[in-house]
């Protein structure tokens, strides 16, 4: 069973101390983009995936050095149990819409940042563009969140788990297979 994630109020929490311009939800796509497109996997993670040098390696065991271990572990588990780190059900439909188009917003930086221009499946290059339409996109924030829309977000969810895990494959898992046989 892969780690779980920290909450996001611990990450929120370390955020705002390390007085980071980003969401936890932010942060963690963030994050997962970099592994994902074949980052390294390194205690030092803030200042490559946000582009910033000056910012320190987070604190061993803390909330955002766990977030690290669980992702890495949680994208490399063969039973496919990567989750997203976004708010519970007890935050609004908008704010939960909001916090998945973020996540898909640090995606693709982190994802851009680490593979470059990765060759990737056709339906990676399917995944990576739906991505990028998800991150385009804004939330409603007058959306009541009626029983459709609930159904709607979860599928949307599903789909960027698969999509992530889709093109964690075709970057990093193929990358290193292909190093290997060289």
């Amino acid at each position: 069973m892969s780690e779980s994630l920290p909450a996001p109020a611990e990450v929120d929490a370390e955020i705002r101390q390390l007085q980071l311009a980003a969401s936890a939800s932010e942060l963690h796509g963030g994050l997962c983009g970099w592994l994902a497109g074949g980052g390294a996997d390194r205690a030092d993670w803030l200042a490559p995936v946000l582009a910033d040098a000056t910012l320190p390696a987070p604190v061993s065991g803390g909330a955002l050095d766990r977030l690290r271990l669980a992702s890495a572990a949680q994208l490399e588990d063969r039973s496919f149990g990567f989750t997203l780190l976004l708010p519970g059900s007890e935050a609004s439909l908008a704010a939960r819409s909001e916090a998945l188009f973020e996540w898909c917003r640090g995606f693709l930086g982190g994802f851009g940042l680490a593979a470059g221009a990765p060759r990737l499946s056709a339906e990676g290059d399917e995944a990576l563009a739906d991505l990028a339409r998800l991150a385009a996109a804004q939330a409603d924030a007058d959306s009541e969140g009626d029983e459709g829309e609930e159904d709607a977000l979860t599928e949307i969810e599903e789909f960027v788990r698969v999509a992530v895990l889709l093109l964690h494959g075709d970057a990093a898992l193929a990358t290193r297979h292909r190093n290997r046989l060289n």
